[in-house]
């Protein structure tokens, strides 16, 4: 075993390019799907069936987190434990990123079927290259300070290629679209998504998993493997504080499009600005929560975390109700400092924590099954938040419940908008009360 020299750890860090697929998704195929009104597209399906696909999809997709985590524990070959697997993913991950985009409009039941089958064929091979990938963490990584520099690249590189995938966009669907909004949004997809590729593989490529690992392939069967990760009491409280996190995280950021176009008034160079800011501030907050985690540990600078993330949510909600509609570029800029560490730095580094103390215990090394299960949470976390967003999205409009499953709208309400402000704050409350209980491993 040789210590992680500054490159290895740099080289791991490029390999998060599919952050970009990942923003990709999360913002834009519901704002194709469900656009805003001064979006220049038109609304392809109803909220509830858009809620439904992705559902469905969902489903499909959960049941392969643990399976793969299980699988790349007991895989065994001259090129490691993880990287096969992130190889296999990577290049079908892209063209059904790219196939969102692409749908059937013969007519709503056939967008609805073509939307299913690619969101449930895209989430598969997310789960092949997010997985193994998060679990060379603690595979490589020998100690809490190599995982944790590990973790602190992977989020600087996280951070640069989100920035791009937030940034980028506007201008590129104006530059390649020349006026056609759909247009010049499916080839910001395909450039895009290229791009994330030549990271992904640039990394499957330098990296010398193999050389650097201190795993050792498990023999255990799945359900032994399942057993013991759940006993897991830090675990458990962690998986919980995680699920609730990243569902009020993922609404902030699918909401982001529509604040800034249907709130502020604003168009779409104003929806870079808002993400350079805010994805500016997490940059400078990189190294001090680093810092931070080694002197204070990685619960309480989760908790503080949280606590900022409810109260500029809460800022977010009163804009033009007390708050002035200019100080809404000043609040996504101070939601970066709590995104820094809590979106960023802290899940990476506290599972591996954990799953490296609970392989010393048992002498197990199953740590692709507990990022399996963070895995299966990730994407339970998305499928909460896209079930419930696009009905929250077009609350407010004196709809009937029945209604409002079933209506194609013709746009999105304000009132819907500044909702998932405060269904945000919820989930961050019971974030807290899950970390509140947990106890960091040594």
């Amino acid at each position: 075993m040789k210590r992680l020299s500054q490159k290895i750890q740099i080289i791991y860090g490029i390999g998060v390019s599919y952050a970009i697929i990942d923003q990709i998704f999360a913002q834009w195929v519901l704002y194709y799907y469900l656009p805003p009104e001064n979006s220049g597209l038109k609304p392809i399906l109803a909220p509830a069936l858009i809620s439904l696909a992705l559902i469905l999809s969902r489903f499909v997709d959960m049941i392969m987190d643990p399976l793969v985590g299980y699988w790349s524990d007991k895989f065994n070959s001259p090129f490691g434990r993880r990287i096969p697997f992130i190889a296999f993913g990577g290049l079908p991950l892209g063209i059904f990123t790219i196939l969102f985009f692409y749908p059937n409009k013969s007519s709503e039941l056939s967008s609805f079927i073509y939307l299913s089958i690619i969101g449930a064929c895209f989430f598969v091979f997310y789960t092949f290259v997010g997985g193994p990938y998060n679990a060379i963490i603690p595979e490589i990584g020998h100690n809490k300070k190599e995982q944790l520099d590990l973790s602190t690249f992977q989020s600087i590189f996280r951070l640069l290629y989100t920035a791009i995938a937030i940034i980028l966009p506007g201008i590129l669907i104006k530059i390649l679209g020349k006026g056609n909004t759909e247009l010049g949004l499916r080839l910001m997809v395909i450039s895009l998504t290229i791009f994330s590729l030549i990271g992904l593989y640039t990394m499957i490529f330098l990296l010398p998993e193999k050389k650097y690992s201190h795993g050792k392939s498990s023999n255990i069967s799945m359900v032994e493997a399942l057993k013991h990760t759940l006993k897991d009491r830090n675990f458990v409280l962690y998986l919980f504080g995680f699920l609730f996190f990243f569902i009020g995280f993922n609404n902030l950021r699918a909401s982001m499009n529509y604040y800034i176009e249907d709130i502020m008034g604003m168009g779409k160079g104003a929806i870079t600005m808002a993400s350079a800011l805010m994805f500016g501030m997490s940059a400078l907050c990189f190294y001090p929560a680093n810092r931070l985690s080694r002197k204070y540990g990685y619960r309480k600078l989760m908790l503080a975390s949280l606590v900022l993330m409810t109260i500029f949510s809460m800022g977010i909600y009163y804009l033009d109700k007390g708050i002035d509609i200019k100080y809404g570029m000043l609040i996504f800029a101070l939601m970066g400092i709590p995104i820094s560490a809590g979106a960023f730095i802290l899940p990476p580094a506290m599972l591996s924590n954990i799953s490296t103390y609970a392989s010393e215990k048992s002498g197990l090394n199953i740590e692709g099954m507990y990022f399996g299960i963070q895995g299966f949470f990730l994407k339970l976390a998305f499928l909460i938040s896209i079930a419930i967003l696009p009905l929250v999205l077009i609350s407010g409009q004196g709809l009937s419940f029945i209604e409002t499953l079933t209506t194609k709208p013709d746009t999105v309400s304000k009132i819907g908008v500044y909702n998932t402000s405060l269904l945000s704050v919820l989930f961050f409350i019971l974030s807290t009360i899950f970390y509140l209980f947990y106890r960091e491993d040594r």
